[in-house]
């Protein structure tokens, strides 16, 4: 493919949409902004983006997926957004700007803007000592605890790893204290700063830090700091704050056993700095302007120093390289940084069980685009490379034919992996241990404590942290291996296994957890990136 020197993409970038698309632009953002939640005219006000629209309606059919919002900032003005396809497959409510979804991991960011307004007012300084504000914070190693600092948090190179997040459930309806308290036992999957090892928990971690200086909640932090500075009046930080009567929010959609479904809303309150704001893509509109530009200012109104904004988007740990010729990837304060046919961009993506984000910036291009889908895939990359390739006016590529296939043939891979692990499974097999005898509590450090339980049905189940809501059911797979099903189908299953001590009785539970299936359509399994966790009996 024939692509254009970076000096003429650069020449062209500099081209400036003429004053009656300007004079466009502004007026639909006016009117939009008067306009109520249920308007969804398409603001389109750049001729490159000509089509676009046809573009989403027709792919996002092709994908099967129920509702996308998307929106495009270029030059500090919104030239594409619009909201496409339904709340609720199966139901006539549309997708519009001003709808709600989970963004989840695109939340970090934002919290770590929420640190730099503490650093602009001298209230913190991004190496400080976490223990210093944290008292109670605690790792496994005494002398890490001691030198983890809040660049380590946001930058993921404190060496643990994944406990909740996604599909995973830890400790769902415990404090965020709690869950963080929780780290103190859990083993360092990568030695401290050796390397990058995403956390959700460190950045729930820094979110303390802003209610530890403070005196506010994050939550309360982001909706008077952050939220209301930026007109993101629509945004908030947990599905309890949805108000009465409020219709216009996506619902999550997962496919389950090669089926599309409804799926309950996530709370993720226990770690929310890290994954927990709902927001519409009006609202990730304005943050991406605060964002481009002259960076940290909005409506002409400093909300962050040039300082923060160039240390919250400067590489601050490398993350990968495939090879020497391609450039290096790495990660700064909430945000991924990599390159795009030559241009740098800061993006991050969101996953929850069933809403996924990409909001990508190409600062050169003073460019910010979102795609919000309330389904898991991978069409938000398609559709923002096609964006992007369309404003830098470089060759058309299938974007969509491209990832659509790719998608699909890794579907059928990582299905024929699932297949052949269910092939190993030995049947009529008995367990070497009677039901009666599995019956109890067993215990870990760091998980706490699950109960083996009759149910209703006279299977055995498995309640954990007492909470009410993280059961399971279990299905004999062979000899002493039960398969247990979440009773949320959205968090699918798991293996399990029990060992006998020399009486014979029951000595421990054994539990794998999966950090991050390989294809989450297909499954929790196969996986390569998984946890096992011993349960002692008590």
């Amino acid at each position: 493919m024939q692509y254009l020197t970076t000096q003429a993409r650069k020449t062209t970038m500099r081209r400036t949409i003429g004053s009656l698309g300007m004079l466009l632009a502004l007026s639909t953002q006016i009117a939009f902004a008067s306009a109520t939640a249920s308007n969804n005219a398409v603001i389109e006000a750049d001729e490159r983006l000509a089509g676009l629209h046809q573009h989403i309606e027709a792919t996002r059919a092709q994908w099967d997926i129920p509702g996308v919002g998307v929106a495009v900032v270029y030059k500090d003005e919104i030239i594409h957004m619009s909201g496409y396809g339904v709340l609720q497959q199966g139901e006539n409510a549309n997708v519009n700007p001003d709808t709600l979804f989970g963004v989840a991991s695109t939340s970090k960011a934002m919290t770590a803007a929420s640190l730099a307004m503490l650093v602009d007012e001298g209230k913190l300084d991004w190496d400080d000592r976490v223990i210093d504000h944290l008292p109670w914070f605690a790792l496994s190693d005494p002398w890490v605890t001691a030198e983890v600092r809040v660049r380590d948090l946001l930058t993921h190179r404190v060496g643990v790893g994944r406990m909740t997040g996604n599909r995973l459930q830890f400790m769902p309806t415990a404090s965020r204290q709690q869950v963080i308290e929780q780290m103190r036992y859990h083993e360092f999957e990568a030695p401290f700063r050796s390397r990058y090892v995403y956390s959700n928990v460190m950045y729930s971690t820094a979110g303390e830090i802003i209610a530890a200086i403070t005196g506010q909640s994050w939550d309360a932090f982001m909706a008077q700091r952050l939220f209301q500075p930026l007109n993101m009046q629509r945004s908030n930080t947990s599905i309890t704050q949805f108000a009465d009567g409020d219709s216009n929010i996506a619902w999550p959609h997962q496919f389950i056993d090669g089926e599309l479904v409804k799926i309950a809303r996530r709370n993720f309150d226990n770690v929310g700095p890290s994954a927990s704001v709902n927001t519409s893509v009006h609202d990730m509109a304005q943050w991406m302007r605060l964002q481009l530009g002259e960076p940290g200012v909005y409506n002409g109104t400093r909300i962050l120093s040039e300082q923060v904004m160039a240390e919250m988007h400067r590489p601050q740990i490398a993350t990968g390289r495939n090879d020497r010729t391609e450039a290096v990837r790495a990660y700064g304060f909430g945000w991924a940084l990599d390159e795009y046919q030559g241009f740098q961009r800061s993006q991050h993506g969101g996953a929850t069980d069933g809403f996924n984000t990409s909001l990508v910036l190409v600062p050169e291009l003073d460019l910010g685009i979102v795609v919000i889908t309330n389904t898991f895939s991978t069409y938000m990359h398609a559709l923002v490379n096609d964006i992007v390739d369309r404003m830098a006016e470089l060759p058309s590529q299938d974007w969509n034919g491209e990832y659509f296939e790719r998608y699909n043939a890794q579907y059928e891979r990582v299905l024929a992996e699932r297949l052949e692990i269910e092939a190993e499974r030995e049947l009529n097999t008995t367990p070497s241990m009677p039901a009666e005898q599995l019956l109890g509590s067993y215990h870990d450090q760091q998980y706490g404590e699950v109960q083996v339980f009759k149910n209703e049905n006279g299977g055995l189940s498995l309640h954990f942290w007492d909470d009410g809501v993280s059961i399971l059911d279990l299905e004999h797979w062979h000899h002493d291996t039960y398969r247990a099903a979440w009773r949320n189908r959205a968090q699918r299953e798991k293996f399990v296994h029990f060992t006998r001590a020399r009486d014979g009785k029951p000595a421990s539970l054994e539990v794998t957890f999966t950090l991050r299936p390989a294809m989450l359509q297909v499954g929790i399994y196969p996986t390569p990136y998984y946890r096992n966790v011993s349960f002692k009996r008590k």
